[in-house]
């Protein structure tokens, strides 16, 4: 099963709920929680909080075809401004 790891304020748009009772929340499950390097706590989900999240991604409206072609159209533009553009070989005048 894999870790989900989350932010008050994510687990409170998770759960549909204040950051502060998300907070309250994850203290009465007893979930795991850590300061992350960013300065924020995160809590690990438990199974039943893990299953929510999985039904939530399910269930959005993604355009998945749309951000595809729009990630690799950012790609071949990036491409063409990195591309090396009219090289002279070394000793050619």
């Amino acid at each position: 099963m894999p870790q989900i790891w989350m932010a008050y304020d994510e687990l409170a748009t998770l759960s549909g709920c204040s950051p502060a009772e998300a907070k309250m929340r994850a203290v009465h499950l007893s979930l795991d929680r850590r300061k992350s390097r960013d300065g924020a706590t995160r809590v690990k989900l438990d199974l039943a909080l893990t299953a929510k999240f999985f039904a939530s991604i399910r269930e959005a409206d993604f355009d998945l075809d749309g951000a595809i072609e729009a990630l690799q159209s950012t790609h071949r533009q990036m491409a063409e401004l990195l591309a090396p553009t009219g090289f002279r070989e070394r000793g050619a005048a």
